[in-house]
């Protein structure tokens, strides 16, 4: 029988880093928690190790020939496993579910997430290609539905935090801080040959592949920033960016009378995961204090976008509309793909990119089957390209 003094939740993606940190925030407040849903792509051994240890309802891996492994391994719990996208995408219905934490990589979070708004959950979301891919579509659900939509990436919660009690007071313009990753302050030339390895080491944060790439090339900002579009109601000229190398500032509202309110703290993502998980509260955390003796000063600079393009690109998809940023992310997808195989040089992603921001067609008021098709073709299209030429 469900516990109805607790919230059940559901992640999505549960063996990845945003997953994991999220189970830490669970195991230390179980008198808040159940973990109701747990889903992973191809960790099996993972997934297992977390379904012993907090004894979800059900979980789900993605790769249809670890079902066997996984199902197996929790014959001797009461746990229910399933497998396939379509499992991942059809158990965020379930009737004991309160909140889906959407926390898988990439396009693949589109569908479960919009089944779970159109079920009636709320959704704590780590993943921006949701909103990216289809912002408008997402939001109009969640409206019909009555569904909270609570940002779970650090600079997003940031400017839902900043922004409570505001709701009478008009913004000026939001501004999102990013890192400037692994190559910041090097110019196009020096970072024509730069190696896999180089890139995955970002200087502030623990991320998994994709997204850490997608920070080096200032992708992940790109990103951000449409997704902030369609959190906030903002259009592209109400977003800025700025570099902040320490990542003490996660990011800022500016407001008409010109006063800015900024949420800071350590890098630490169990902080936005619990704020989402318990909001409106704020509980008592043992996190890492922030402490300002340890921060001779913290510094802000301009992203430099000849350098780093995929920002600009972002801007110009987010200006488009329609399903320029459904293609960006196919796209992104791909090229981020490609470079971790060492098909394609780093510099070499931005190019993949406009290519295909160019060539696949362009819809200016897309359906959810505009959107999948959209996706499939310029996955298509970036596989086929070969002989990218650096401008």
């Amino acid at each position: 029988m469900k516990d109805y003094t607790k919230k059940h939740i559901a992640i999505l993606g549960s063996t990845g880093s945003i997953g994991t940190q999220a189970l830490d925030v669970i195991r230390k407040n179980q008198d808040r928690f159940v973990v109701e849903v747990l889903t992973a792509e191809n960790n099996a051994d993972l997934l297992i190790e977390q379904a012993v240890k907090f004894k979800p309802n059900t979980v789900v891996i993605g790769n249809e020939a670890l079902y066997d492994k996984v199902n197996n391994a929790l014959s001797a719990f009461s746990v229910k496993v399933y497998c396939g996208a379509k499992s991942i995408a059809s158990v965020v219905e379930m009737e004991s579910i309160d909140m889906v934490l959407t926390a898988l990589v990439g396009y693949a979070g589109l569908i479960p997430t919009i089944n779970a708004i159109k079920a009636g959950k709320h959704i704590a979301l780590a993943n921006k290609e949701t909103l990216v891919v289809a912002g408008e579509l997402v939001t109009d659900l969640a409206r019909k539905h009555r569904v909270g939509i609570l940002p779970v990436d650090s600079e997003h919660s940031a400017i839902f935090q900043c922004l409570t009690g505001e709701h009478i007071n008009p913004i000026e313009k939001i501004i999102l801080t990013a890192s400037g990753g692994p190559f910041r302050g090097k110019k196009r030339a020096e970072i024509e040959h730069v190696t896999k390895e180089q890139a995955l080491k970002h200087p502030n944060w623990s991320m998994g592949a994709k997204i850490t790439i997608d920070s080096a090339s200032l992708m992940n900002k790109g990103l951000e920033v449409i997704e902030a579009k369609w959190l906030f109601g903002l259009e592209a000229d109400e977003i800025d960016v700025i570099i902040h190398p320490q990542s003490i500032i996660h990011s800022m509202v500016q407001f008409k009378d010109g006063s800015i309110k900024a949420q800071m703290g350590l890098p630490d993502m169990r902080i936005p995961i619990q704020y989402a998980l318990t909001y409106p509260e704020r509980i008592e955390s043992d996190f890492r204090r922030f402490d300002f003796n340890q921060f001779a000063s913290l510094t802000f600079e301009a992203p430099d976008t000849e350098t780093f393009p995929n920002l600009a690109l972002a801007f110009k998809a987010l200006k488009k509309k329609g399903n320029m940023p459904c293609i960006l992310n196919a796209a992104n997808e791909i090229a981020v793909e490609k470079f971790l195989k060492d098909e394609i040089s780093f510099p070499e992603m931005s190019v993949l990119i406009e290519e295909c921001m160019a060539k696949v067609p362009y819809i200016a008021i897309p359906s959810l089957d505009d959107y999948i098709r959209t996706d499939s073709e310029t996955r298509a299209h970036a596989k086929s390209i070969t002989g990218l030429k650096i401008k």
